[in-house]
């Protein structure tokens, strides 16, 4: 009892010697407690007006927009002869946001810009003129995915957006030794800081795939960007046996235009005809062919389709002649007989109006019925009842054999000679040159562009066949 009682003495003790209260006091801390939420959410709301004003920080930062050139819309201009001897290079002068986010940022997929654009994530930078005074302010503003930029104009993405986007795997680059990197090297015939033009071998790929070791594509990453930062691109194709000349762009805007020219040839000579084809681009190939055709010169105008054989295993391209359209492709051919030989072949100049696959080769072997010497694909009954030609005079130098080509024997005396098809001749506009007047003016007249002209030398074994056969040397153009 006696101790309960001094614990209640001790406690009444405290409370008369603590102060009391006052209303002060408890004003003070509550008014503070709610000054330090409001400080903290006007700070929240300061710090995102900042952020958007000043984007260093969260935001990913795009280039401004410029109009560029539209290189497939130039090379359709450029393609037919309409009497209009002006291109319009460039665009109209504006673009929608999500294209320009999509042209400087092609590693982003299409579907996560557009949900960006679905969670109003993208910025737009616009210039402020306060009507209190002068200087221009600077801020971010929600855009649109088909809002149109301006000129000048910048894009702002958020910053997590790099983190985000799948990263592309590392090409591992082909590895040259320094006899193959010459090699490679003296393959180019012409060089300009808008292409480069190769004199192909026979048996090289020129882009890989199944059971391809070595590509032109691959090389020339390798071995041909010189002095560009980005590798030269392919913007036409040509059979792995076949040789001779192949056009490269050296940037993305040299490639896009000469792949249009290259396709607009094919699309417009299957739509207008011979008439109105295009003034840009021609090609002449030359080739070995097994027999005689029966006119001396003619144009072959036969559709082709692709069939399948061998249970699935392999497929072909045919002639579409029983009149169905379905899967068809318009081809087109001319060819002139340049030389006959009394031992059964002949050289022959083909022009394709057309680009379509193996279609020379389908031309001749079954429109003509003079199969191309070393073509077994579409040829394989000539060659099983053809004999070897044989000359006293048959001499052959051995060569090197980079990338382990067979660059010796193959003419028209081997048992199995390579495929007699060259690209020799290919008629180009100076793409350098239109590109230079396009980044001086969109509207640019071509009147005075200059025109490349590219022959590429025969390679070893069709120039042996040449000489095996007796061709008239001095008045053949072709030698």
């Amino acid at each position: 009892m006696a101790a309960n009682w001094r614990v209640a003495t001790a406690a009444l003790r405290r409370h008369l010697l603590s102060p009391p209260p006052t209303i002060f006091a408890a004003f003070r801390e509550s008014t503070g407690a709610l000054s330090a939420a409001n400080q903290r959410r006007s700070y929240t709301t300061a710090l995102a007006d900042d952020d958007d004003d000043d984007p260093r920080g969260k935001w990913l930062t795009l280039p401004p927009f410029s109009p560029t050139i539209d290189a497939a819309a130039v090379g359709k201009e450029l393609s037919f002869d309409d009497g209009d001897s002006v291109v319009k290079g460039s665009n109209d002068g504006s673009t929608t946001a999500l294209r320009w986010i999509l042209r400087c940022r092609p590693d982003l997929p299409r579907n996560l810009v557009q949900k960006l654009f679905r969670l109003r994530q993208v910025r737009r930078q616009v210039v402020v003129v306060p009507v209190s005074c002068e200087l221009q302010r600077s801020q971010l503003k929600r855009v649109a995915a088909k809002e149109s930029l301006n000129v000048g104009d910048r894009i702002y993405l958020p910053l997590s957006v790099g983190n985000d986007a799948p990263q592309p795997a590392k090409k591992e680059r082909f590895l040259c030794s320094e006899e193959e990197r010459k090699f490679v090297c003296s393959l180019v015939l012409y060089k300009d800081p808008a292409i480069i033009v190769l004199n192909k071998p026979h048996g090289m790929a020129v882009q890989g795939g199944t059971g391809v070791k070595t590509s032109i594509d691959e090389l020339a990453a390798t071995c041909l960007t010189f002095d560009k930062s980005e590798s030269p691109r392919l913007v036409h194709r040509l059979d792995r046996d076949c040789s001779g000349l192949l056009v490269l762009g050296r940037t993305q805007t040299a490639a896009t235009l000469l792949h249009s020219i290259f396709r607009e040839k094919t699309s417009g000579a299957s739509a207008y005809g011979v008439k109105k084809n295009i003034k840009s681009l021609k090609r002449k190939y030359l080739a070995l062919v097994i027999g005689c055709p029966r006119r001396q010169r003619g144009q072959i105008s036969a559709p082709l389709r692709k069939v399948v054989v061998d249970d699935g295993k392999s497929d072909r391209i045919t002639v579409n002649d029983n009149g169905e359209l379905v899967s068809t492709q318009h081809a087109i051919t001319e060819y002139r007989v340049v030389e006959s030989s009394p031992h059964g072949y002949t050289w022959l100049e083909l022009r394709p109006l057309t680009g379509r696959k193996h279609q020379l080769r389908v031309h001749c072997a079954e429109v003509l019925g003079t199969p191309i010497l070393g073509d077994y694909k579409y040829g394989w009954q000539a060659h099983k009842t053809r004999e070897p030609f044989v000359s006293p005079e048959n001499t052959r130098t051995k060569t090197s054999s980079p990338f382990g080509l067979d660059m010796e024997g193959g003419d028209v005396s081997s048992k199995q000679p390579h495929l007699h098809l060259h690209s020799k001749q290919i008629d180009l506009p100076n793409i350098c040159q239109l590109l230079e007047k396009l980044e001086v003016s969109s509207d640019s007249d071509i009147s005075d562009l200059d025109s490349l002209k590219f022959d590429a030398p025969l390679p070893t074994h069709m120039q042996l066949s040449f000489n095996l056969l007796k061709s008239r040397v001095e008045t053949c153009d072709y030698c």
